[in-house]
């Protein structure tokens, strides 16, 4: 982001007091959900971890009303359930349960979906659309908070693995690698990582965070079946399974909304009724 900020091919958000107060909670969340996602990773398997945060449209759903006035209908409420159970069940066979891996997934979905929800609320009020800063598009928030993120956590690092980090070259899995391949990994990873979580973002400008949450939950999907694949595990008919019913679930959550929102169904049909208050007007809700 500083490189495309230096060539002028995006517009430089005003750095000031205003917004580093406005940005520093979301990057409170952003770093502990970060954290809190490896230190799951640590503690349990790759299948395990994304089962348990397959629950985010959960968080989501809970946190949207109360944060963006936006109300969730009977159709939308019903479409998560096959999701999250389908990706439950994909990884089922894989599931290693620990009570430290488990609550640090759950962790991150509630830092993770608070920052999704409070990034829409900022940028509708701040960015594009608001009447504040026109530069503060979710892009550049995204960066904003990335490198408020890091100057909250390069501290604790430092004095917490400062000095682990001196010695993991003796580790026996550090040993096997060539010279130089671990940085390689490292900032493969941490590119990787940066392009995932700036598409995300820019995919959250165009969509609610409960839709952006359910293609979460298909990613996680891939993402347990390609562990299983990439670590040479077994695949269960369950697997299988689970992939296939999250899938209709994304399927049948895109078909309600649609057709809530163009009143196909008729603004009196149960599944386009809000779980409360009164009935939604086109395009409105979640």
């Amino acid at each position: 982001m500083s490189a495309l900020w230096v060539l002028r091919l995006k517009k430089t958000p005003v750095f000031n007091k205003r917004l580093v107060k406005v940005a520093a909670p979301l990057a409170g969340l952003h770093a502990a959900g970060f954290l809190l996602t490896n230190m799951s990773l640590g503690k349990v398997s790759v299948a395990f971890t994304h089962t348990v945060k397959a629950t985010e449209p959960f968080f989501s759903v809970a946190l949207t009303p109360s944060i963006l006035g936006d109300i969730p209908t009977w159709g939308i409420l019903i479409s998560l359930l096959p999701i999250v159970g389908g990706v439950a069940l994909a990884s089922f066979t894989e599931a290693s349960f620990n009570w430290a891996g488990f609550l640090s997934a759950v962790g991150s979905n509630v830092a993770f979906q608070s920052r999704n929800v409070l990034s829409k609320k900022l940028t509708r009020d701040e960015g594009p659309g608001g009447s504040r800063d026109d530069r503060l598009d979710n892009v550049n928030l995204f960066a904003v908070i990335t490198i408020l993120a890091l100057v909250v956590l390069a501290p604790l690092t430092l004095a917490m693995e400062g000095v682990v980090l001196s010695t993991a070259a003796a580790t026996p899995a550090v040993t096997k690698l060539a010279a130089g391949v671990l940085p390689r990994w490292l900032v493969v990873g941490g590119l990787c990582r940066c392009a995932d979580v700036l598409a995300s973002y820019m995919i959250l400008q165009r969509v609610s965070p409960v839709t952006h949450s359910v293609g979460n939950c298909v990613k996680r999907a891939v993402v347990i079946v390609s562990s299983i694949l990439f670590f040479k595990t077994r695949m269960q008919p369950l697997n299988i399974a689970g992939t296939v019913l999250a899938l209709c679930g994304v399927l049948c959550y895109s078909v309600i909304v649609s057709a809530c929102k163009q009143n196909t169904f008729g603004k009196e049909n149960t599944l386009c009724r809000p779980v409360y208050g009164e009935v939604l007007e086109d395009g409105a809700g979640i």
